[in-house]
């Protein structure tokens, strides 16, 4: 099976590369090659910007692709380039969305793929709506063969699932408080990027899945609270929370505001049943107690990826300083 990975080198994209070539996919990343991240030895590069049309067509000559997969796809005039692009070239297109399209906050939970698509707190994730909506006008008028996939928050040992990131974990370590958003209660879902790879694999080449929908999480349901707690335990040290709502966070901050209104302050869980449908082998078997241990090692293993940021480490001092002579 001949496979087009528009990316293939980030977080979640490259666990999806090494599973597919593991399992003998012909696989074809098409990036401009500025990835710090191994690709597979058997993957074929093509070295260009997805941006530029000419330079993509170029790199494609006439080849056509099985599975064509878009993990860099952010806005709509992407998405009709990749038609124009793609039209009559592939069998399957999927496209990466995002979890944080659905109803913000949700009225029901477990959230399903019919669950309506509506955040109107977060620009990225009305931009990722307005994609599936054209790719699926597509395929309704012109049968443009979409598959469509919404990952929730997926890491790898890279990314540290907190604000800030190491910032975070440089702040427990001093014993100086951390900032989780309301009581720290709502619940959330962490998927590792090898367990995401297992759904995902599964779905390429696979015609059943052609104008359907899929979100891949995992089953694992955490709340914020213990999502610090895990990560300080990792680090070898406590979490002194310090809890602040979000809309006090969002006047000192409003990118981390749209962020919480849009994605994070709200319970969000996930019934993985129709994906575990279509690709029954799937199971995400990592939790995150795991998970952040091995996040913590690759932090540890090198002092330059423990990085600071100075400006909201100082602005989650104030605002902790400014919460807490109030109440």
């Amino acid at each position: 099976m001949k496979v087009l990975f528009i990316g293939g080198t980030g977080v979640i994209s490259s666990a999806c590369a090494r599973l597919a070539a593991e399992r003998g996919i012909d696989l074809y990343l098409l990036n401009r090659g500025a990835s710090k991240r191994d690709v597979p030895e058997s993957a074929k590069i093509l070295n260009a910007d997805i941006r530029d049309k000419a330079a993509v067509q170029k790199a494609l000559g006439d080849q056509k692709f099985e599975t064509v997969v878009d993990w860099t796809a952010f806005a709509p005039a992407h998405i009709e380039t990749d038609i124009e692009l793609f039209r009559g070239r592939t069998n399957q297109y999927i496209f990466i969305s995002s979890a944080s399209a659905y109803q913000t906050p949700p009225l029901n939970l477990p959230v399903t793929e019919s669950t309506p698509l509506a955040n109107p707190f977060w620009q990225y994730s009305r931009d990722k709506i307005a994609c599936e909506e054209r790719l699926m006008k597509a395929y309704r008028e012109e049968q443009f063969p979409v598959t469509i996939v919404r990952p929730s928050h997926t890491y790898d040992q890279t990314m540290l699932p907190l604000k800030g990131r190491y910032t975070a974990i440089d702040r427990m370590r001093k014993g100086k408080k951390v900032i989780v958003h309301g009581d720290g209660t709502s619940l959330w879902t962490l998927t590792h990027h090898r367990d995401f790879a297992k759904g995902f694999v599964g779905l390429l080449g696979n015609s059943r899945t052609i104008g359907e929908a899929f979100q891949i999480t995992s089953d694992e349901w955490l709340t914020w609270n213990q999502i610090f707690e895990l990560a300080a335990r990792a680090a070898g040290t406590t979490a002194r929370i310090a809890h602040i709502p979000s809309d006090v966070i969002a006047k000192y901050d409003a990118e981390w505001g749209a962020e919480l209104f849009g994605d994070k302050a709200h319970s969000m869980i996930f019934d993985n049943t129709k994906i575990k449908r279509i690709v029954p082998d799937f199971a995400a078997t990592i939790p995150f107690s795991r998970g952040i241990q091995e996040i913590i090692g690759w932090f540890d293993a090198d002092p330059a990826r423990q990085i600071v940021d100075e400006q909201l480490d100082q602005l989650m001092d104030k605002i902790i300083t400014d919460w807490e002579s109030v109440f």
